[in-house]
C-alpha cells in the first residue's frame, strides 16, 4: 500500500526544521531527508520549501550557517540552532500541541 502524502500548513516546515536541528548541527538534503525518515516517509519537505525556510529563518536569527565537507566530501552549508532559535522551538512546539489536541478532540467529539 503506498503512503499518502500530507501537505504541510503553512509555518509547519519551520517548526519541523527547528526540530530537526535541535539535535545538532545538518546541512539541506539532512534535514530534508531526516525529516522523511522520521515520519516515516509522510512528510517531505521539497527543495522549493525548504531552502526558502532555511533562508528565513536565518535572517531571523534562529538558526546560523556555515560551510563545512559534507559525508561525501562535497562543500556543503551546514545549519544549527541558535539560542533563539531553541526558544522559539519551545514556543512553536506547545503552540502545535495546543492546537493538535483541540483539533482532536473536537473531531473526536462533534
Amino acid at each position: 500500500m503506498e503512503l499518502q502524502r500530507i501537505d504541510l500548513p503553512q509555518g509547519t516546515v519551520d517548526l519541523l526544521i527547528l526540530r530537526t536541528l535541535s539535535a545538532g548541527p545538518q546541512h539541506g538534503w539532512a534535514i530534508s531527508e531526516r525529516v522523511q525518515q522520521v515520519s516515516s516517509d509522510v512528510l517531505r519537505i521539497q527543495q522549493g520549501s525548504l531552502y526558502p525556510a532555511l533562508h528565513r529563518l536565518e535572517r531571523r536569527g534562529l538558526i546560523k550557517a556555515r560551510w563545512g565537507a559534507s559525508d561525501n566530501n562535497r562543500r556543503a552549508k551546514y545549519y544549527e540552532l541558535t539560542r533563539a532559535g531553541q526558544k522559539q522551538l519551545e514556543v512553536e512546539t506547545d503552540s502545535w500541541l495546543k492546537l493538535t489536541a483541540a483539533v482532536a478532540q473536537i473531531l473526536e467529539n462533534v
